[in-house]
């Protein structure tokens, strides 16, 4: 057993702080939506955001919420999944792909079987179909963020392709509960689902091809 821990001590770290930890956090959120209708803290953020609007983070949340959306991030993520192809990377570029393409169709399941309302549209700054929980621009992006982290962390790039991967998923996840277009639970459902659907098919795809654990560039890059 100390043999087997030595040598998988990271998948299994990964397993349970990438995987089977935001899965039972997750599964509470759902838990508190499904039977409760939701948090008290949801309404109170929502107002704070709300009281707090100007011109110019309208703006930017509008400017977010467009280029997080279904018609610029998949191509974003199909160009650098070609670069990394095109760079001896198959395997990174394929789970990119796959880690984006995985939350978007378990976001549609999620918000079909939960048809959570989406907040009041009389307080919201713009107008959103279908249902809210959980947000589908928060989990793609996350989604994406933490895909592109996972690609990158073992090169000398990855600390600050963490940074930037990370504040993204969380402005454009902030930019929707600014916008009034989803509960601040929504959001952070997303993050949790898209964390063990990324971490996991990352355990899955690291088995079958050793090398996305490493730098895309290869050894000469691998810290």
């Amino acid at each position: 057993m100390w043999a087997f821990l030595k040598a998988n001590w990271r998948a299994l770290l990964l397993l349970l702080l990438g995987v089977l930890g935001p899965l039972l956090l997750f599964s509470e959120l759902a838990e508190e939506v499904f039977e409760e209708g939701g948090f008290a803290w949801d309404v109170s953020v929502l107002a704070w955001y709300r009281e707090n609007r100007t011109p110019g983070l309208t703006a930017l949340a509008n400017a977010l919420a467009g280029l997080g959306g279904v018609w610029v991030l998949p191509v974003v993520t199909a160009l650098i999944a070609w670069l990394l192809a095109r760079a001896g990377a198959k395997a990174h570029g394929w789970f990119l792909v796959l880690a984006l393409a995985g939350a978007a169709l378990l976001n549609g399941a999620a918000k079909l079987f939960f048809q959570r309302a989406r907040p009041d549209v009389l307080e919201a700054l713009v107008r959103e179909p279908g249902f809210s929980f959980p947000s589908g621009h928060a989990m793609s992006n996350a989604a994406f963020g933490f895909a592109l982290i996972l690609v990158f962390w073992r090169s000398r790039a990855g600390w600050p392709v963490a940074v930037v991967a990370g504040v993204w998923a969380i402005a454009v996840g902030a930019s929707r509960n600014y916008l009034g277009v989803h509960y601040p639970s929504d959001v952070l459902a997303g993050f949790l689902a898209s964390a063990a659907w990324v971490a996991g098919l990352y355990l899955l795809m690291g088995r079958r091809w050793p090398r996305l654990r490493k730098s895309p560039k290869g050894e000469r890059d691998t810290r």
